[in-house]
């Protein structure tokens, strides 16, 4: 079986997001092969940005965008000029270790942001643990948030092994907020930190945005007895850099990053969203056995909806969203790349995917993709490694 490693030269985020070590767990057959269209175009948004990972934009906010700079940077840019301000709505540089997979990773603006002007970022300190902490704009100018104001949710210890952090941030329908946490590195968690309920690793959690602690509105967690974290909603999980609930259903998309073989698109339907499941990680890769020492049945395994093969040079699944801008065409369509292909793919799910399609190569080179992110309307966003930042748009 090959085994990929992404080179050295790709220096940030994902030069360990691929598993480099051997493995000889076996590999399901492929999927057919997904249909190529050329009617998706991608208009430059913004270059010269420094290692751009995600963005987003508050409720109602349709007028900017914010990036997210692995250094400890959220820049501020406006839609649709593209202009890119002088200075950085938050740098937090000062705080964060950043390199290889480390660095500010995610961010998430409270759903009452226009009001109470909270938004969160998740980032790993000098010390290589994971932060999850609350910041709030200033009250003199709109286009900068208070550097003082930061508040501390949340702590990870993470200082084993610098890869599979995880990263991504969102706010719910709930109005809890959400965290993917990376199952703490290494490679087939050794540890099988992403089974153990009596960690953090290897999860993603249920915040209360106010206190950090499980949350508990409408229902509680799922975990919380002796020996279980109170914060866990959803388990097995290796690296889930990126996962979405699209804005219309609530339905939760998880891209989670694979080792050797096999990357992955988990999908739970609204109104559970994930609530208590185990997608299978370090029992599966995929759809396949990761280790046939242990008992590799799938039958109290949440399995995903679709994986791939690292294949075409694929190494990285950069999960996305589903997309509910103004193209009507589109509208229903998750999108999700490959960081290493260089691929945009989507399909269509309604209790089974459908409509499998891979849509023309970004033209930023390979290696490039590092997230999707939605701006207030639902228009997607690419951001690439080299610092770009591309809109889909249509011919």
């Amino acid at each position: 079986m090959r085994t990929l490693c992404v080179p050295p030269i790709l220096f940030l985020l994902f030069s360990a997001l691929a598993g480099c070590g051997s493995s000889d767990h076996p590999t399901p057959a492929t999927l057919p092969p997904a249909l190529p269209s050329n009617n998706l175009k991608y208009q430059t948004i913004a270059q010269n940005l420094s290692a751009p990972l995600y963005l987003s934009a508050p409720t109602g906010d349709v007028s900017r965008i914010f990036v997210v700079e692995q250094r400890g940077v959220v820049r501020l840019i406006d839609i649709p000029s593209g202009n890119v301000h002088a200075s950085p709505f938050l740098d937090i540089a000062n705080l964060v270790a950043s390199g290889g997979e480390r660095g500010l990773l995610g961010l998430a603006f409270d759903p009452s942001f226009d009001v109470n002007g909270r938004f969160y970022v998740f980032y790993t300190n000098g010390a290589g643990d994971i932060v999850i902490a609350r910041y709030v704009r200033s009250t003199l100018n709109g286009d900068i948030a208070d550097p003082g104001s930061g508040v501390t949710l949340l702590t990870i210890p993470h200082s084993t092994f610098a890869n599979h952090n995880g990263g991504m941030l969102a706010f719910g329908p709930d109005r809890c907020l959400y965290a993917g946490v990376g199952d703490g590195g290494s490679e087939g968690d050794p540890d099988n930190r992403a089974q153990d309920l009596t960690q953090l690793l290897g999860k993603i959690l249920r915040l209360d945005s106010d206190t950090g602690f499980a949350c508990r509105n409408g229902v509680s967690n799922p975990f919380g007895i002796v020996n279980q974290r109170p914060e866990v909603w959803s388990f097995g999980l290796r690296n889930p850099f990126r996962f979405s609930f699209d804005r219309l259903t609530g339905d939760l998309y998880i891209g989670d990053v694979g080792q050797d073989a096999r990357e992955e698109i988990d999908v739970s339907r609204a109104p559970s969203a994930g609530r208590g499941l185990n997608f299978g990680w370090r029992l599966m890769e995929g759809f396949a056995c990761f280790n046939p020492s242990t008992n590799c049945d799938p039958g109290g395994l949440t399995l995903p909806v679709l994986d791939y093969p690292h294949a075409q040079e694929a190494c990285s699944v950069i999960g996305g969203f589903v997309y509910r801008g103004a193209i009507a065409s589109l509208k229903g369509t998750y999108f999700y790349g490959d960081f290493c292909a260089g691929f945009v793919r989507s399909f269509r799910f309604n209790g089974q995917v459908t409509e499998q399609t891979e849509w023309s190569l970004l033209n930023a080179g390979p290696n490039s993709i590092t997230s999707f992110g939605e701006d207030a309307q639902g228009e997607l966003y690419v951001t690439i490694q080299s610092g770009i930042v591309f809109k889909i748009v249509t011919n």
